[in-house]
């Protein structure tokens, strides 16, 4: 179902109105939320320190401007556990690294680290699912499917919100046989990506 995701009906959203209605949903949430990540590139908010740190290629910035988001990452995962829900982000890499996932990954360590549930995939394993294009980037919980989109600068402009119960449940079995044959992203990082880093 994943590779038709793009052929079936939904409701487009823009981007407040997608991250006000998620802002509201997590409020409520009592099972797992899905997060199929699937692009090498992503166009970051501008605002973002982080991004701006990336894109002058300040490392040490980079990790510093994460460092001072841990409590923040911790705490959501706490709320996520306490509403008896969680992320599950399944991140698919393709190699070699793209130089945006070295950056992306960085941040992914320290919500690893503080209970957010990452494992990664490799792009070959997914290739069968992708006879008609690469995978979508994805959002499941309980009330609905978000197929994220993206301009064509891969900076997100919104979603297209499906309801359809059986679409929902056919994502989330999918994502959830991928995430099975997915590695934890600790071990992952430890291995492939830590010597890829730039020393700051």
């Amino acid at each position: 179902m994943l590779d038709r995701l793009r052929e079936i009906p939904g409701k487009t959203l823009d981007a407040a109105s997608y991250h006000a209605l998620r802002r509201e949903e997590t409020e409520h949430l009592t099972r797992p939320i899905w997060k199929l990540e699937r692009s090498q590139y992503f166009h970051e908010p501008d605002e973002d320190p982080s991004w701006q740190a990336f894109l002058a290629r300040d490392w040490a910035r980079v990790l510093a401007v994460f460092e001072s988001e841990r409590a923040d990452a911790r705490a959501e995962a706490e709320k996520y556990a306490r509403q008896g829900s969680g992320l599950r982000r399944l991140r698919i890499v393709e190699r070699p690294v793209s130089e945006y996932l070295l950056w992306e990954t960085q941040w992914f360590k320290i919500l690893a680290e503080e209970g957010t549930s990452i494992q990664v995939l490799d792009a070959e394993q997914v290739r069968d699912l992708e006879r008609n294009g690469s995978l979508p980037e994805v959002v499941v919980d309980e009330h609905a499917l978000y197929h994220v989109r993206y301009d064509e600068q891969w900076k997100a402009c919104g979603a297209r919100r499906i309801d359809d119960p059986d679409i929902v449940q056919q994502a989330v079995d999918e994502i959830g046989a991928l995430w099975e044959r997915a590695e934890p992203f600790l071990p992952y990082f430890a291995r492939e990506i830590a010597p890829l880093l730039p020393v700051p």
